[in-house]
């Protein structure tokens, strides 16, 4: 799948197959001309992916091949054990956690799971959970602060499913409970956004010691298309909603709202899977070791005192 703005590039990777077959076909050294081309395609790359608008990022961030929480999972962790249900109404499949090893160290992973085809996502339904899994996701991080396991959140949902059942349930209470509780977690705890980050859907689950955001991806309190049928009755002033939002990861980092980004392959996670699972491996093993050098109760208020700082209160 080609975006938009990837046009150009795809262009010139065409007449770049184009030069390579014809050489192969007429033996004609055209090496000269390949290596020029290939020049220009990164030059034309870099400067593609360093100048994105937020709204290019978010489409980024949904790309259909980009990295899934159990594409993570799969690709940096051993031994991973699925846990299911929330022991009071059912198991939400658009929220999957379990224990898992990641360089030798006994973790507890939860995130929110998306689909590859129409049957997969109606089965996730879309990485939107109901309140059983954010419920779910609390039960397991409850069981691994009872056995002293650090907790790794990967979050990538467009929010918490909006429906009349889901309300019912208790969705806010449901959320706002993992708030409360991921304050007071005394195992280390570290939320990564891998894709989108919408509203409440996203923050149940992102109350970590470190808060960080993949390059591509966005965290904001609604969507750019649900913001500009607010404001404007219409989805078509997306871009610019998406502007006045500032849901990058950069406009995060800047806000003190994130802790930190790691930088995905150029062009998206999706261009280099094996690469992006392996500095985000490495990402959560560093900023283990630097938590767990801090103890329980201290890691504690830190984190209480890091969200608490955040916003502006005018008397």
């Amino acid at each position: 799948m080609l975006l938009d703005f990837e046009q150009p590039i795809a262009a010139l990777e065409g007449k770049l197959r184009e030069m390579q077959q014809l050489a192969l076909d007429s033996q004609v050294d055209v090496s000269e001309a390949v290596a020029a081309l290939e020049a220009k395609i990164k030059a034309l790359k870099k400067e593609t992916y360093q100048n994105l608008t937020r709204w290019q990022r978010v489409q980024l961030s949904r790309h259909p091949d980009r990295p899934y929480t159990l594409d993570y999972v799969e690709g940096m962790t051993d031994k991973f054990v699925e846990l299911h249900g929330d022991r009071t109404v059912a198991d939400d499949k658009a929220m999957v956690g379990g224990f898992a090893e990641i360089g030798g160290r006994s973790v507890m992973i939860i995130g929110q799971q998306k689909g590859r085809n129409t049957k997969q996502r109606q089965f996730r339904n879309f990485g939107m959970p109901n309140p059983e899994g954010y419920r779910k996701a609390l039960r397991l991080m409850k069981l691994a602060e009872k056995f002293g396991k650090p907790i790794i959140t990967l979050i990538d949902t467009p929010g918490a499913f909006p429906g009349l059942e889901a309300e019912e349930r208790g969705q806010g209470e449901a959320i706002a409970r993992n708030l409360k509780e991921m304050f007071l977690l005394k195992v280390p705890v570290i939320c990564i956004i891998i894709g989108e980050g919408a509203s409440g859907g996203a923050l149940g689950i992102a109350i970590g010691d470190r808060v960080l955001m993949l390059e591509n991806t966005w965290y904001s309190v609604i969507s750019p298309e649900s913001c500009s049928s607010i404001l404007w009755r219409s989805w078509d002033y997306k871009e610019q909603a998406a502007e006045a939002l500032k849901l990058t990861a950069n406009d995060m980092l800047k806000a003190g709202l994130v802790d930190g980004i790691v930088k995905e392959p150029l062009g998206g996670a999706h261009t280099d899977t094996a690469a992006m699972i392996k500095t985000l491996k490495k990402t959560i093993l560093k900023t283990l070791d630097e938590l767990e050098a801090v103890p329980a109760e201290e890691r504690m208020s830190q984190r209480i005192d890091k969200f608490s700082a955040m916003g502006v209160v005018v008397g």
